[in-house]
């Protein structure tokens, strides 16, 4: 199974989800490794688009800069089918876990944002399991098992 699996995303809906991750990441505060998740998905959704396109323009990390968060009864009309709005939630929660945990304040965040999108409490479960399951994959391999069970109970997996 696909961890991002390959949907069609136009510019206004890539601009709009990357200003909802970065409403995500400001509830407690930007950290730099929300900042650098939410540019890179902005610099290469806006390079596949130029590319689609015939630009040789790229997005940079400047451009991110002119973003300005998008609440979720905003993002709602912008992200017109499941699969998208699955997408956005299940980017919300790596996003979250990019600090090492999620913070309640941001848990709630990513419910408005769910409710708004119509994703059920079960799927948002299903989805944070699928972005916890994508993160201890590559500590999977590694030879101290109990380091990788305390990762593992550090993330609730």
């Amino acid at each position: 199974m696909e961890f991002f699996p390959d949907i069609e995303i136009d510019a206004q809906q890539a601009e709009a989800i990357a200003r909802g991750l970065y409403a995500v990441a400001e509830v407690d505060g930007v950290h730099e490794r929300e900042l650098a998740l939410i540019s890179e998905f902005y610099r290469t959704t806006a390079d596949d688009q130029a590319a689609g396109a015939g630009a040789g323009t790229s997005a940079s990390a400047s451009s991110l800069t002119r973003i300005s968060a998008l609440g979720p009864q905003d993002l709602a009309p912008l992200l017109p089918n499941g699969p998208m709005r699955e997408l956005f939630i299940k980017a919300s929660y790596l996003l979250a876990w990019s600090d090492g945990q999620v913070s309640e304040a941001e848990r709630a965040q990513i419910g408005q944002f769910a409710a708004a999108l119509a994703v059920s409490p079960e799927t948002q479960r299903i989805l944070e399991s699928e972005v916890k399951d994508f993160l201890l994959r590559p500590l999977a391999r590694l030879a101290n098992v109990d380091a990788v069970t305390a990762v593992a109970k550090k993330i609730g997996a």
